[in-house]
């Protein structure tokens, strides 16, 4: 199955894209938003692909990254939308715009999109919530998440434990404004003010 295409550019008009790659030149739908991404025609770009195959026909669907081909997967999933539908959807809205649309429930964001009624933005909705977030950086890697977990793990919870909460609370770091200095069992912290801190952290911890 294909992943992706590299090759040159050949042309650009509405929502269909044409690349040439090894002779062969192929013609791809193409949302819009991911059309202005890429580069004009006569340079090289790589599109991820996705192939519509049905008895009566063969479409091939181009997107610039891989996060737009995953939200077009997911919208062809929603009862009631297909392959055309999901193009015209991501021709109308960025994928930040939509992922925050779905997870705060913004119907008249959805709405907004031209094409898209409220019946079909309350599906989007109930089936892709929470489907689309995009994981942040890898619990684990940071020297806070580190000392967090051996806070936790010397106040007597289990490790694993202890671990699970380091990557939420990964997930759902901020920034402070203050240094911040914050202690939990054996372990105190200083954090920079440009340092981003888990929020758990300064839950479990004391500020000082």
């Amino acid at each position: 199955m294909f992943n992706s295409l590299r090759g040159i550019i050949t042309e650009k008009r509405q929502d269909v894209l044409c690349l040439t790659t090894g002779g062969i030149e192929w013609e791809l739908a193409v949302p819009l938003l991911d059309m202005e991404e890429l580069p004009p025609a006569g340079q090289e770009a790589r599109l991820f692909v996705w192939l519509y195959h049905r008895e009566d026909q063969m479409r091939l669907f181009g997107f610039a990254s891989e996060e737009r081909r995953n939200a077009f997967l997911e919208l062809i999933k929603v009862e009631g939308i297909g392959p055309r539908q999901a193009v015209k959807i991501l021709s109308g809205i960025g994928q930040d715009e939509l992922e925050a649309a779905l997870e705060n429930e913004d119907i008249a964001r959805l709405e907004a999109v031209p094409g898209l009624g409220k019946k079909t933005a309350q599906k989007m909705i109930l089936a892709l919530k929470g489907k689309l977030v995009r994981p942040g950086p890898a619990a684990g890697t940071g020297s806070v998440h580190e000392e967090l977990v051996n806070a936790l793990a010397d106040m007597g919870y289990d490790r694993r434990i202890a671990a699970e909460a380091g990557k939420i609370a990964q997930r759902c770091r901020f920034i402070h404004r203050q240094p911040v200095r914050f202690r939990a069992g054996k372990h105190p912290v200083r954090v920079p003010s440009d340092q981003k801190v888990p929020a758990a952290a300064q839950y479990h911890g004391r500020n000082q």
